[in-house]
């Protein structure tokens, strides 16, 4: 596995660990960071970045992802992964539990700083279920 796609692992750990702060510490500084959760509109800018983060995981009581076709490329200082995200959450006082919470395809966007591989944008877009006709 390579630096690149440890910290995409990384991401998704800290998302699925609620851990705001190993999230903060995975993206890059600046005016300059974008993310756009499904159904969202583009946000910028690192403290808008975080802001969205915290409101997601306050009020996800649980989230798991399995990542299929990951792809990871470097460009020079950039890195780009590619990824379709399977996700299984739970609502909160559901007696059914688990609730299957559809797929995503992503991109994630890392600027190396130092020796350490920084997310600067993260695009998540959903995937529709398709029903094959019989």
């Amino acid at each position: 596995m390579t630096d690149l796609e440890a910290a995409n692992e990384e991401f998704f750990a800290a998302f699925e660990g609620a851990d705001l702060d190993r999230m903060e510490a995975l993206w890059a500084d600046g005016p300059d960071v974008a993310c756009v959760h499904p159904g969202w509109a583009m946000l910028r800018g690192r403290e808008e970045v975080m802001r969205s983060w915290a409101l997601i995981m306050a009020n996800t009581p649980y989230i798991q992802f399995v990542l299929t076709d990951v792809r990871a490329e470097i460009f020079g200082d950039r890195g780009v992964v590619t990824c379709s995200e399977h996700i299984l959450t739970a609502e909160e006082g559901s007696d059914v539990g688990f609730v299957a919470g559809g797929s995503l395809v992503t991109t994630n966007v890392f600027v190396r700083v130092g020796d350490e591989w920084r997310l600067c944008l993260h695009h998540g877009s959903p995937v529709l279920n398709q029903i094959e006709e019989e």
